[in-house]
């Protein structure tokens, strides 16, 4: 997603949109399987005068090293954009020596995540900052204590625990928003309309499409027999080929759709039943005597022209061209 609006917003604070919950207890667990403690938090505290002095340099270089590669190049082809979020980042990058590292912080970078996953940044983008930073961070930590090997190692290894608490705030953002995009598209699913198609005289065409709950079975019951009547409809044709999965609810909502149909005058004709829904009706014990079913759509269609009393011939037989 290129352009300033998209990159403009990377760490902008805003709220997450998903419905990622943070309390004081879960932070302490976090950081307690992270072995992050006190000690940590003064180690960082003691590399902030150092980190503000490489910050500027680590994040050109990081910046540089973003911008040779194309697709995350695209993010910021605007200059004024790019400056923004190279100042954003900076500042970012150098609340990580500032102690204090409660609720408040976490739910601070919970909202940094959520914004990265909704302008579309890769995952793989994210990780590869962190990286990248970790990696110039301790050529720079090696470099001011090399004297004191054994302090540089200490505060590196403090930092790489925030950082990976931060990640897994990150990640799960992500993961969370997503979830909540898949719910979202399936609700949208579950409303779809299902239309009643009048297909020809006496025949009617049914596409059900996602997924049934119980109250889309009864809806699709209730429009199917107005149509019935209203059409004086032979045959119906349901076709299931674009449904995902049923239950046994379900299943035995449209084993009672079909005898509704038949006290109606109509022959209903399920086409396209799935190998998992066939498996699903056969396991759960569903009557299918008085249902009849075929592989296809097409197949459908031919058994309903019987029904209605259609007949279907080649132009040969009826002495057209060959």
């Amino acid at each position: 997603m290129a352009g300033k609006n998209a990159a403009g917003e990377v760490l902008s604070a805003t709220e997450p949109r998903s419905g990622t919950e943070m309390t004081d207890q879960e932070l302490f667990r976090r950081k307690q399987f992270l072995q992050f403690d006190d000690g940590d938090e003064e180690n960082l505290k003691s590399i902030n005068e150092l980190a503000r002095r490489y910050a500027q340099s680590v994040i050109d270089d990081f910046y540089e090293h973003l911008l040779s590669f194309e697709d995350t190049a695209t993010f910021f082809s605007d200059p004024a954009t790019l400056e923004h979020v190279k100042n954003a980042q900076q500042q970012y990058f150098l609340r990580l020596t500032q102690g204090n590292y409660d609720l408040a912080y976490a739910k601070d970078r919970l909202r940094i995540g959520a914004v990265h996953e909704r302008v579309g940044l890769p995952v793989k983008a994210y990780l590869g900052m962190y990286n990248f930073y970790l990696r110039a961070v301790a050529n720079r930590l090696a470099e001011a204590y090399a004297s004191d090997p054994q302090k540089s190692w200490t505060a590196f290894l403090s930092l790489m625990k925030l950082t990976f608490l931060d990640i897994g705030l990150a990640i799960d953002t992500y993961i969370d928003s997503s979830e909540q995009t898949i719910r979202e598209q399936r609700e949208a699913i579950q409303e779809l309309p299902t239309p009643v198609l009048p297909f020809r005289d006496g025949m009617l065409l049914v596409p059900v499409i996602g997924l049934i709950s119980g109250e889309r079975a009864r809806q699709l019951t209730e429009q199917l027999l107005m149509a019935i009547r209203n059409n004086r409809a032979k045959a119906v044709v349901i076709d299931v080929t674009g449904v995902q999965a049923v239950d046994s609810r379900v299943a035995n909502h449209i084993v009672q759709t079909v005898e509704a149909a038949r006290l109606m005058g109509a022959t209903a004709i399920i086409a396209g039943v799935s190998p998992e829904i066939a498996q699903t009706m056969v396991t759960l014990g569903i009557d299918l005597g008085r249902m009849m079913t075929v592989g296809d759509l097409q197949s459908g269609i031919e058994e309903a022209d019987k029904l209605a009393g259609y007949s279907l011939m080649r132009m040969r037989d009826r002495g057209g061209p060959s």
